[in-house]
């Protein structure tokens, strides 16, 4: 049995390196980077500082139904707390004096946040005005 087992796997040994030579005709894999052409070593200037609107002004939407815009930076949301319900929340809205999260973003107990409303970027995006585009818009 020993002997049957040693000569199967020396079959299959040799049998798993037969063949395998490279393709003398393969060609070279071009790869380019998503920061274009340009070299590590090129000094690019810094972007911009963002200008948000004056507190307690709102940004006016550009179509119906969009989302209103977040006229500050954008403050770190993770699986663990949202920040911003620190100043949003229906509890906290009037003292702050910010809007509250709408009663369609939360949960039947009027204080928590739907899963699904939970990371409120999604939809809300801070908004400078002096930010160049990052893409085209013809809207």
């Amino acid at each position: 049995m020993k002997k049957l087992i040693c000569v199967a796997m020396l079959a299959l040994g040799l049998s798993a390196c037969s063949g395998q030579a490279p393709l003398s005709d393969a060609q070279p894999v071009n790869v380019k980077s998503l920061a274009g052409d340009s070299k590590i070593s090129e000094v690019r200037p810094a972007d911009i500082m963002p200008e948000y609107p004056n507190r307690g002004k709102s940004l006016e939407r550009t179509f119906a139904d969009q989302p209103p815009l977040v006229p500050h930076k954008d403050y770190a949301i993770s699986i663990k707390k949202n920040t911003c319900i620190n100043c949003h929340s229906p509890a906290k809205a009037k003292r702050m004096r910010t809007t509250s999260v709408p009663a369609s973003h939360l949960e039947a107990d009027g204080q928590t946040l739907k899963g699904e409303n939970y990371f409120c970027t999604q939809c809300h995006v801070p908004q400078a005005s002096n930010k160049q585009a990052i893409v085209d818009n013809s809207f």
